[in-house]
C-alpha cells in the first residue's frame, strides 16, 4: 500500500484558514495556529448573531412602531391589537417602514386601530 501524503489539502485547508482571519491584528492573522482559533471562534460568532439579527431587528421595528404609535394617542399594545380586530394583517417589519416612511398611512392605520377597541 502506497503512503498518501497530504500535503495539497493540507495547503488548501491552511490556505481556508488564513484567509479567514485576514482581517485580526498580529500572529492572530500571521500563526497558523492562533488563525485557526480565531477563525473558528469568529464562525460560532457569525452562526449565533445571524439568528440573533432577527430578534434584534423585531426589537428595533417594535420600538418604531410604539413611538409613532404614541404620536396617535395609542401605546404598541392598543395599536396591535386594534389593527387585528379591525381585521388588518400587517407584518412589523412593513408596519415600522410605514411609520418611518409614510406617516400618513401610518395615521390611517392608526384610526383603524382606534375605531376597533
Amino acid at each position: 500500500m502506497p503512503r498518501v501524503k497530504s500535503g495539497v489539502a493540507h495547503h488548501a485547508r491552511k490556505k481556508k484558514i488564513m484567509e479567514a482571519a485576514k482581517g485580526a491584528r498580529g500572529g492572530r492573522s500571521k500563526l497558523y495556529k492562533s488563525a485557526k482559533e480565531t477563525a473558528e471562534r469568529a464562525m460560532r460568532y457569525a452562526y449565533r448573531d445571524r439568528r440573533k439579527k432577527k430578534s434584534e431587528f423585531r426589537a428595533l421595528w417594535i420600538t418604531r412602531i410604539n413611538a409613532a404609535a404614541r404620536i396617535h394617542g395609542l401605546s404598541y399594545s392598543r395599536l396591535v391589537a386594534g389593527l387585528k380586530k379591525g381585521g388588518v394583517e400587517i407584518n412589523r417589519k412593513v408596519l415600522a417602514d410605514l411609520a418611518v416612511r409614510d406617516a400618513d398611512a401610518f395615521g390611517r392605520l392608526a384610526e383603524v386601530a382606534k375605531n376597533h377597541q
